[in-house]
């Protein structure tokens, strides 16, 4: 049944995930509300993404794999906020939805995490040949294969946690993993090498929890602006307008970082092929005020380099009618 309107100080019903690293972001999310005099409690979820472990997450074609359930609990009134991994979100919001707010981010990188058989390893140019890494993501099976053909690429579903007792069991040599996720279930010393950008770029938002709301909502608005961090939203605006642009979601390797230097904020992007053997790169500043127009800009590029042929290639593979050109 969807919640009565709030009065007073009723808590506020926060949707997300129930995998012990979303719960950690969504208690982030509580904590922050909290310091601010307002309640808030947790309604957890298992969504498609974590039902169907046994396939491939490109193989299960839908958007919103892990984002899905908890919009039609907001859209219905049911809960009042939802609390997300920004990179799990699509670039397109539900109508009716809104991110009103991305917390401070934590550390974008991907990081390697070394098995048994390869401890004490140093990154990815001293893998041995043949070595086994695990990932779910295309992105990251892309920028491995280009750095190093010579590797297996292991398919690894599963939350963190999980994945993490594969990677201990010995069913892969390594994984990629984001960082951020590893710093937040306080597993740090599982991190064996971080992978550095620009030549190796995590999902555009990586690391950053996005709170949606309603649109419509005014009450949460008001409660959502004050956790918004400003830097956070600068770059993770022109990311996903870059990764928009490119028409792209978990189907593509796609990659993006914008992060600051001594001349401003930077954006870094790439579009690869699962199988490494092209990769299109490019970068571009990041102005402020319009920090959309660097994602467009930088996508409109790639797609000048070659961008349309790759994606064009992953149309063809899904049986999907290919874009027409505007």
């Amino acid at each position: 049944m969807p919640r009565s309107p709030h009065a007073g100080d009723a808590p506020i019903l926060i949707a997300t995930r129930a995998s012990e690293l979303a719960l950690r972001q969504a208690r982030a999310v509580q904590a922050a509300l909290m310091t601010r005099g307002v309640a808030a409690e947790l309604k957890t979820y298992e969504t498609v993404g974590d039902r169907r472990l046994d396939e491939p997450l490109s193989q299960i074609g839908a958007k919103g794999l892990f984002t899905h359930e908890l919009e039609s609990d907001l859209a219905s009134g049911r809960v009042d906020c939802a609390v997300h991994s920004l990179k799990d979100l699509p670039t397109a919001s539900p109508d009716g939805l809104v991110v009103a707010a991305v917390l401070p981010r934590e550390d974008p990188r991907d990081a390697l995490v070394f098995g048994p058989t390869l401890a004490g390893g140093t990154g990815i140019d001293a893998l041995p040949a043949g070595a086994r890494i695990g990932t779910s993501s295309l992105r990251r099976r892309a920028q491995l294969l280009a750095a190093r053909p010579d590797l297996e690429v292991a398919e690894l579903r599963g939350n963190v946690l999980t994945r993490l007792r594969k990677i201990a069991d010995g069913q892969v040599d390594a994984a990629i993993l984001a960082a951020a996720g590893l710093h937040r279930l306080d597993a740090h010393a599982q991190i064996g090498a971080y992978l550095e950008p620009p030549g190796w770029l995590p999902a555009a938002g990586q690391g950053a929890i996005a709170v949606q709301i309603r649109s419509g909502d005014a009450r949460m608005l008001g409660h959502a602006a004050a956790l918004d961090d400003g830097a956070t939203a600068l770059a993770v605006r022109a990311e996903r307008a870059f990764l928009a642009a490119l028409e792209g979601g978990c189907q593509v390797p796609i990659g993006a970082l914008a992060r600051p230097t001594a001349q401003g904020l930077h954006l870094w992007g790439m579009i690869a092929t699962v199988d490494g053997m092209r990769v299109l790169r490019g970068d571009a500043p990041v102005e402020p005020e319009r920090p959309e127009a660097a994602g467009e800009a930088l996508a409109g590029s790639l797609r000048d380099a070659g961008a349309g042929e790759i994606l064009v290639g992953f149309e063809r593979a899904r049986g999907l009618p290919a874009p027409q050109p505007e």
